[in-house]
Parts: C-alpha cells; structure tokens; sequence
C-alpha cells in the first residue's frame, strides 16, 4: 500500500522533479546525479520526494545509499525520458528558427533498422538535402509511434502492426526471419533448418509477444515445433550474442544481419516462412519537406537491397 493515500495527479508535472528523477535512474545514485544537475543532493532527493507526492505512488526503493527503480518506477521513467527528449528537440528547433539555421531531421526507429538500413539511407541523401544536424533515435516500436504523433520525430519507423489514428503510413516492408547459430554447432553447415531442428535445441526468441514473437509462436504452433528450452530477448544482436555462445538457435529478422558485422554464428534460412514487417510513418496531416520525402525514399532504396525484401505500397 502507498503512504500517499488518493492523489489527483495534475495535468502538468515540474520538468524540474522529471529531470531531478530521470538523472538519479539513469546515473543509479542520488550524489551522481545531483553532480551532473549542478544541484545539492538534498535539493534531488526533496524534487523526487515532492514528484512522487504529487503522482501517488512511489519511484524509488530506498535503502540507505543504495536505491533501485519500483515497478511504477521503470513504467514512469520510460515516459518521462520520452518527455524530456521531446523538450530538448523543442528547444533545439528554438535555437535553430533564432538562428536561421535548417532545423534538424529527427528519425524513430526500431533497432532493427536503426543499425542497417536508416545509415544506408542516410548516406543516399544528396549534399544539398543532406540536414545540418541528424538526429536517430533507437527506440521500441510502442515509442515511436508515440515520438510520430508528438510530432518530436520527422520520420517513425515501426514493427507491425501499427494502428494509431495520428500517423500516416508510407509502406511497409518485409523480410523473412532466419535462424542464428554458433559456427561450432553441428547444425551450423546446413543449408536450411527445418521445424525438426528447431526442436532439438533451445529457441532464443523476441520476448515482445504482440510484435514479432507473436509471429514466432504461430509458425512453432503450425509446424509443431516443440523446443527444448526458451531465452526470450528484447533485441536482435543479444538474441544473437546468446546464440554464439552456443545457449541455443536464435530465430530473428534479417534486417538487423544486413547491417552489422557477423563473426563466430553461421546465419541460415529457415525452410518455412516467417516475416518480419515493418512501416514508415509520419505525423497524419503535418506537410513533409523535401528532405523528410527524399530520406523516406532513401529508405526505401536501402531496405530493396536486402535480400528477400518485399514492399507494400498504401493507399
């Protein structure tokens, strides 16, 4: 039971107690954070305590020196680092209108694509559409959509399914999942891997289960793949670091592959399909910019080049 009894939350929170909290999760300590906000410790922890009177519940366990996120905690802080992101790009677009400088590109991405195809892209920009400053956000899909319709990011690229009234979606790509495995395992010389071999080994996995994972659970329902263990992982490149450390057979997208160097895990079609799609998004109703269209054809270009890709236009 909470000691704050039933609060009304109010509709607008001090960005100082959002800065005072967000500083102490992500440094781990009251005297660290205080250091990086240029404020006395007492001053963080009276910010924190007067926040967590105000929202109700408490965001931190306190034991002495050490303290450690609640679970309401770890939900609030995800928003507020989301919030206050949202703030510096406003007061960075600010700076840039006194200035008359060309605002800078913000960019959303899941993972996935953040580390393959948005640097191929970004690369095809020509010098004269190519934005002073870039800023890539490598984010979970929830997170971008909400970044789109908050308007703190240009172009949002999400896994499916999206449906969110407040974004427009350019096209959707696909490509199709592949097995990762160490080189030393037995199975690393095969050509393809069929639901048999996927039953002999642990699956490392997505643990997302309305994303990709969901997808994964109805092929091993449909083929009868019956693991013998699962590592559920939140992204692509540790899902394989836990394959080449021979914990098991990895099953993720390909997009990730495409743009990062692989050493000591052999990659191998699966003989049954499973894709992996994504959107383009932005903002419903805002008009683009040159260098917003041209990025989101850029991307398009990048992503072609993958194999097994496949496009679906809208509208």
């Amino acid at each position: 039971m909470s000691d704050f009894g039933h609060l009304m939350i109010p509709q607008y929170l001090d960005t100082k107690q959002l800065e005072a909290f967000v500083a102490v999760i992500s440094i781990g300590s009251m005297t660290g954070a205080a250091k990086a906000l240029g404020k006395s410790q007492p001053v963080v922890t009276r910010l924190i305590q007067e926040l967590e009177q105000e929202l109700g519940f408490l965001l931190l366990h306190r034991n002495g020196p050490r303290i450690a996120p609640t679970a309401q905690g770890t939900d609030f802080y995800v928003q507020a680092e989301l919030f206050l992101g949202g703030l510096r790009t406003i007061s960075e677009r600010a700076r840039n209108i006194a200035s008359t400088q060309a605002r800078p590109i913000e960019i959303a991405s899941i993972p996935a694509i953040a580390a393959s195809i948005v640097p191929q892209a970004l690369g095809r920009l020509s010098a004269d559409l190519f934005p002073n400053q870039v800023h890539l956000q490598s984010i979970a899909s929830e997170n971008v959509v909400q970044a789109v319709v908050s308007r703190t990011a240009d172009v949002g690229i999400a896994s499916l399914p999206v449906d969110n009234s407040g974004v427009e979606v350019h096209w959707i790509g696909e490509v199709p999942c592949v097995a990762i495995i160490s080189a030393s395992d037995e199975l690393a010389k095969r050509s393809v891997l069929t639901p048999h071999d996927l039953s002999t080994r642990r699956l490392i996995a997505s643990a997302n289960p309305y994303r990709l994972r969901m997808r994964i659970n109805q092929a091993m329902q449909e083929h009868g793949i019956v693991p013998q263990g699962i590592i559920d992982s939140n992204a692509t490149y540790v899902s394989m670091s836990l394959a080449r450390a021979g914990l098991g057979i990895a099953v993720v997208e390909s997009a990730t592959i495409f743009g990062l160097p692989i050493t000591g895990v052999s990659v191998i079609p699966l003989s049954f399909h499973i894709p992996f799609s994504w959107g383009v998004i932005t903002a419903l109703g805002r008009p683009q910019p040159p260098t917003v269209m041209s990025l989101i054809n850029a991307i398009e270009q990048s992503a072609a080049d993958m194999p097994g890709f496949l496009k679906q236009s809208m509208g």
